[in-house]
């Protein structure tokens, strides 16, 4: 009996309490929470990065791309030898990759 009379007088202590612990476990661990924040910052990091790779790449092809279309002789020259293994027999090939 004692108890419930307790908790009646301090009922807005509890509340408070359990209203304090609901918004520090949500702000740590929460869908919106501390972790949840830093981790979609080093997703974002990572995704920067990729977005930098794939934008050096598409340059890359759209530079190959202008070279064959503008029939550069020395880009279409280089191109048929590497994939066709061409040369002729006083050449010597090195390789170097």
């Amino acid at each position: 009996m004692r108890l419930i009379e307790s908790l009646k007088k301090k009922k807005f202590i509890l509340l408070n309490i359990f209203l304090t612990l609901y918004i520090g476990i949500n702000l740590i661990g929460g869908e919106r929470g501390l972790i949840s924040y830093f981790d979609k910052k080093k997703l974002f990091h990572e995704l920067e990065i990729d977005e930098k790779i794939l934008t050096d790449k598409l340059q890359d092809l759209e530079k190959k791309i202008s070279l064959v279309k503008n029939n550069d002789l020395d880009y279409l020259d280089m191109l048929y030898r590497e994939k066709f293994r061409y040369g002729t027999k006083d050449e010597i090939i090195i390789k170097l990759k």
